[in-house]
C-alpha cells in the first residue's frame, strides 16, 4: 500500500515547494529587475514622501482639487483593504438615492457646468477604487479648479488635455485621467494661494 502512496506524496510536496515557493520566489524576482516600479505598487512620491498609488484611487474633497469616482469599498469608501463594488442593481433604491444625492452635490459644489453630468462622477467602479476618470469628467470640473486654485479655465483644460491617457495599444479601453497625477501637477503648477 506505501508503494502506492509514497509516490503521489513526493510529487505533491515536490509541486507544493515548486509551486507554491519556487515559482512565486522567481516570478516576484524578474518583476523586481524588469518593472520594480509596477511591482512595488506603482506608488507616487510627492518630494521624499510616498502620496499614493497610480493603481489605486483616492478621495479628495476640497475645491481646489479634481474629485475622483465615488467609491463602494469599504464603509467611508476608498478602502483598499474592502475592494469591490457596491453590486446594486438599476432599479435599486438605494442606488438611486444615492446617485441622486451626487447629482445634487455635483451641481452644488460645480454650478458652472450646465451640461449632464458624466457617468462616472456618479457610479462606482466595480473594485470601487479606480483611480481615473473620463476627461469629460475633468473638464466638467474644471472651472470650479481654476476658480479655486485662481488661475484661468483654459490653463487647466491645458492640464488635463497633457495628463489624460489614451487608450491601452491605442484600442484597449477609454481615454482616462488619473486623478491623483493631475491634482499634484496642479499642486505643483498652480499653488493654491
Amino acid at each position: 500500500m506505501w508503494q502506492e502512496i509514497l509516490p503521489g506524496l513526493r510529487i505533491k510536496l515536490f509541486m507544493t515547494v515548486l509551486l507554491g515557493i519556487g515559482y512565486p520566489l522567481a516570478l516576484t524576482g524578474i518583476c523586481q529587475v524588469l518593472f520594480p516600479h509596477q511591482a512595488n505598487g506603482s506608488l507616487v512620491t510627492a518630494g521624499d514622501k510616498v502620496v499614493g498609488s497610480e493603481l489605486i484611487g483616492q478621495s479628495f474633497t476640497r475645491p481646489e482639487y479634481f474629485e475622483p469616482r465615488p467609491s463602494a469599498a469599504g464603509a467611508d469608501g476608498y478602502d483598499a483593504a474592502n475592494s469591490s463594488g457596491s453590486n446594486y442593481g438599476p432599479t435599486n433604491q438605494k442606488l438611486i438615492d444615492r446617485v441622486k444625492a451626487s447629482i445634487e452635490k455635483f451641481r452644488k459644489d460645480n454650478p458652472e457646468y450646465t451640461q449632464p453630468v458624466p457617468a462616472d462622477l456618479l457610479t462606482a467602479s466595480s473594485s470601487g477604487l479606480d483611480p481615473h476618470i473620463s476627461p469629460d469628467s475633468a473638464q466638467a470640473q474644471a472651472p470650479r479648479v481654476a476658480k479655486a486654485r485662481e488661475v484661468s479655465t483654459d490653463q487647466v483644460h491645458r492640464l488635463i488635455a497633457q495628463f489624460t491617457d489614451d487608450p491601452d495599444l491605442g484600442l484597449l479601453g477609454e481615454p482616462r485621467v488619473n486623478v491623483l497625477k493631475l491634482n499634484l501637477a496642479l499642486d505643483r503648477q498652480f499653488p493654491r494661494k
